[in-house]
């Protein structure tokens, strides 16, 4: 029988606004985040040059990593999701509870990684005298790592079952934070020591054990586990059970980590073209990151309202729902993509005054106003796969659009001819086949036929 405690939109308009309304929240969550970091390389940037750029491949490595540690806990998405619409709150705790379990257990193999930071950045090739910063900056960052874990499940566990606004406000507090932190604990302000590389690492830290307490007290304090938490359980051990978020999760895993790789791979590529295709790669990617946000907003939302329709037992409305957010997520992002090319002298102009990065970086934005349009239907694509907890058919075809075509293409077209434009028409081309294949997917084997 259907479940009817979730909000069940009469008609595509209704539904729309559903969608924008657990959406537009965690768009703001996600940027903010990104602000953070944003802050990291500015301020980094204002103690020293070698700070800056020891930070900045740092921080590649790390997200690198611990993304994929991350796509494995987003394993419980669709089960908190599904048992929420459902009307299953005690089965959307014990996915959370394992969840926790699996955030301690994969804190272990990433710290390890990490503790290696600096012979990493001399095993790549990087500058010598920038291998002792980054390993003060990963040894200072390592004590974070279950933080930044445990904050993933806590936001899954809210967002799971439509409770969306939390999670942006303790982001906005966290910015606050970070700012202060890295100020005193970089340059010595504030009575503190003058910390430099280890001092941002630390505040950091200082900053994600911030947001997970006050985030646990938020959710104390006004009583959103009530119905979905009814304490801790041995069943949250259970093997079998762990093994099922690691068969949903470790796909996603692979997911965002080839998209992330792909594109450190493109900026290795651009790099080789010299420095003014490097610099000029990377503002333009920047702006693309921060985009991108929009789009993985409207994912995430995308990811719970179809996974609650799927648990009430409304697969026609999942279907729905799912092709109304892709349609979005490309809406989304035509706004990106015409800001892309009306601004794409200014967009630059906020990163350098160089004359010549300003020019390629201008002739690049128009192509990656195309790529954006794409970007927005792979991400909300992937989001609905989320929700119907089918995870693998993402991965592949992110591994069929990155890394058969798109690298193999920008190698061709881009770097034999030397070409930054045709690194990034080969880098649309490929995010091109992946949403085509998501919307084909999607459309023939999306919630209605997972229902059938």
């Amino acid at each position: 029988m259907a479940s009817t405690h979730i909000f069940i939109a009469r008609d595509g308009r209704q539904e729309a606004g559903r969608l924008m309304q657990l959406s537009l929240p965690i768009v703001g969550a996600q940027l903010a985040t990104m602000m953070m970091g944003f802050v990291d390389t500015v301020m980094l940037g204002r103690y020293s040059t070698d700070a800056m750029a020891a930070a900045v491949t740092a921080n590649a490595i790390v997200f690198s990593t611990i993304i994929f540690a991350n796509g494995i806990l987003w394993g419980i998405d669709p089960l908190i999701a599904q048992s929420h619409g459902a009307g299953q709150g005690d089965r959307a705790g014990l996915a959370a509870q394992r969840g926790v379990v699996l955030a301690l257990l994969l804190s272990i193999p990433v710290a390890g990684f990490w503790m290696f930071m600096g012979d990493i950045f001399l095993w790549t090739g990087q500058a010598p005298e920038l291998a002792p910063l980054a390993q003060d900056y990963a040894n200072a960052v390592i004590p974070s790592i279950p933080f930044f874990l445990l904050l993933s499940v806590q936001r899954s566990f809210l967002q799971g079952r439509e409770i969306v606004r939390p999670a942006l406000y303790i982001t906005l507090m966290a910015n606050v934070i970070n700012v202060f932190a890295n100020y005193g604990l970089i340059f010595g302000n504030f009575g503190l020591p003058e910390l430099g590389m280890f001092g941002a690492g630390l505040a950091t830290t200082t900053t994600r054990v911030f947001s997970v307490v006050v985030l646990m007290a938020w959710i104390v304090g006004f009583r959103l586990h009530v119905g979905a938490w009814s304490g801790w359980s041995r069943e949250a051990i259970d093997l079998g059970s762990l093994r099922k978020i690691l068969a949903i999760g470790f796909p996603i895993a692979i997911q965002t980590s080839t998209e992330m790789w792909a594109f450190n791979a493109a900026t290795l590529l651009a790099g080789t073209l010299g420095a003014l295709s490097a610099a000029s790669h990377g503002v333009v990617l920047s702006l693309a990151s921060i985009s991108f946000m929009a789009a993985l907003g409207v994912a995430i939302g995308t990811t719970t309202r179809v996974g609650n329709l799927i648990g009430a037992g409304y697969p026609t409305h999942a279907q729905r729902a799912a092709q109304i957010a892709m349609g979005m997520g490309a809406g989304v992002m035509t706004i990106s993509a015409l800001g892309f090319v009306v601004f794409r002298f200014g967009l630059p102009r906020l990163y350098t005054p160089d004359i010549e990065v300003i020019a390629l970086a201008a002739s690049i934005l128009p192509i990656a106003a195309a790529f954006q349009i794409f970007d927005g239907i792979q991400a909300v694509g992937c989001g609905v796969l989320r929700g119907m907890g089918q995870t693998r058919p993402a991965a592949v075809f992110n591994l069929i659009g990155y890394w058969i075509l798109g690298l193999p293409l920008g190698y061709f077209f881009g770097i034999r001819q030397g070409s930054l434009a045709g690194l990034w028409w080969s880098l649309a081309f490929g995010l091109a086949v992946v949403a085509l294949l998501l919307v084909y997917w999607v459309r023939h084997h999306g919630p209605e036929a997972q229902a059938r």
